[in-house]
């Protein structure tokens, strides 16, 4: 296979998608460092007004995961090198970057994985139709039959894959269905935590990453959510790379594959797989030197804003002054027209799936109690006791019991309330969740 990869990744077509990343990213370091500025100039004035920025809303605790495996156990991996399925030992650390062992005395030697999988911008579905779905739109004019198993046997009717836009695909399975449902909502819960979002701690390169990022998609005409505004910056870097390298790739690269209809399928995957790899390396090696040279200038700058922060607040709001008095009055006349009519609607979309998930939380702490309590009864003692109620402290943590509550607030699909207001239909005439690419990643999920 590695021979496809070459024959249509030549040093010539290497190089242009090195120059392709190259000039996204130097675009994208002219946004970023005016950005920069601008986060660094929020972050000193919140500093001398005394307002230390947005305050979190929740109380700052002990990390409860630090040093704990949040799940473990053992799954059939497909090998794609020999096209056969072995049994591995998976850990799931509190990072969430799932191992994949050879056995559980690997594991618990110290060895390192023989895989390790960071789950951001995946999709964890569990059967081949849902696959299909999506493969089918690897290639233009070259649909596969779910029947036709294109790529892999599965060894059993309960597999677990995941699915990326541009990375290499996972294959696992399981020999029931109740092991299915449990491993899916670990998967999903990697998923989850993989995509929650950059680390507030930043409090400069954060903002100024997300804020980057969002204006640089707007230039382009792309507005609105992003469904790969998720991983690391150097991932987030790689996908916005793709989103316009990939497709052109694929035009030029398709046409050129040869063999069955299933060949070409895998052909293209190793070949993106590829492709994602190099754009990745790239964008890691050019983030860290952009984040560099901004360091390197934030302690003159810093002086500077300090030295004229009076006359920067002075300047900023009679700029925006002028501007609000221009814009407000259209923006107002927008809202009453376009946002205020379909308010009570919005909420309504909002409160049932929050309100069902918090429901479904407080039924999983009820049950949890139960059986604490009737452990407790039926003996055990003090230490048993202890063991109990360090396992109730880190149940929403656990993938699997809190799965049900994810289920809940996974109905709530606020790209679809988005288009029913502009179409001025009312809320709730489609199904929320009826469609089967409409998983949310959600948060949060330990085995204890």
């Amino acid at each position: 296979m590695g021979d496809v990869v070459s024959a249509h990744l030549d040093e010539s077509r290497r190089e242009m998608i090195t120059a392709r990343t190259g000039g996204v990213i130097r675009d994208f370091s002219d946004v970023y460092e005016q950005q920069y500025a601008v986060a660094l100039f929020n972050s000193v004035r919140y500093e001398i007004e005394g307002g230390g920025g947005p305050q979190s809303q929740l109380l700052h605790r002990k990390d409860p995961l630090a040093g704990r495996s949040i799940f473990s156990g053992s799954l059939f991996q497909y090998q794609e090198e020999s096209r056969k399925w072995r049994n591995r030992f998976v850990s799931v650390p509190d990072s969430y970057i799932i191992g994949l062992y050879e056995s559980k005395t690997s594991h618990d030697r110290g060895l390192h994985p023989k895989v390790s999988i960071n789950c951001a911008g995946y999709k964890a579905l569990t059967s081949m139709e849902e696959y299909m779905e999506l493969i089918n739109t690897s290639l233009p004019d070259i649909k596969a039959k779910v029947a036709s198993n294109p790529f892999i046997k599965c060894a059993s009717q309960f597999p677990l894959i995941l699915w990326h836009p541009y990375a290499r695909h996972h294959y696992f399975c399981v020999m029931t269905e109740k092991e299915q449902t449990k491993w899916h909502a670990v998967l999903q819960d990697c998923v989850r935590h993989s995509n929650n979002g950059l680390s507030e701690d930043c409090s400069v390169q954060t903002p100024a990453f997300t804020d980057s990022v969002r204006l640089f998609r707007q230039a382009k005409g792309n507005y609105g959510t992003w469904d790969m505004m998720c991983g690391k910056p150097p991932q987030i870097l790689a996908n916005l790379v793709m989103e316009t390298l990939h497709p052109e790739l694929r035009s030029l690269i398709g046409p050129r594959l040869r063999g069955k209809m299933q060949q070409r399928q895998r052909h293209w995957m190793l070949i993106s797989d590829a492709v994602y790899k190099q754009v990745l390396t790239l964008t890691s090696f050019q983030y860290n030197t952009l984040v560099d040279s901004c360091e390197a200038q934030r302690a003159p700058l810093d002086a500077r804003l300090r030295t004229d922060m009076d006359q920067m607040i002075t300047s900023k709001e009679h700029v925006s002054g002028k501007i609000r008095a221009l814009v407000l009055p259209k923006a107002e006349q927008t809202l009453r027209t376009n946002v205020q009519p379909y308010i009570s609607s919005i909420l309504e979309a909002l409160m049932e799936p929050t309100s069902r998930g918090f429901s479904e939380v407080r039924d999983v702490f009820f049950r949890e109690m139960v059986e604490i309590s009737k452990n407790s009864l039926n003996g055990g003692g003090k230490d048993k006791l202890g063991d109990n109620m360090e396992r109730l402290s880190m149940l929403a943590f656990h993938p699997v019991k809190m799965q049900s509550c994810y289920e809940k607030v996974d109905q709530l699909n606020l790209d679809g309330a988005a288009a029913e207001v502009r179409r001025g239909q009312p809320l709730g005439v489609r199904q929320q969740g009826s469609d089967p690419h409409e998983r949310a990643n959600g948060q949060c999920g330990v085995h204890i």
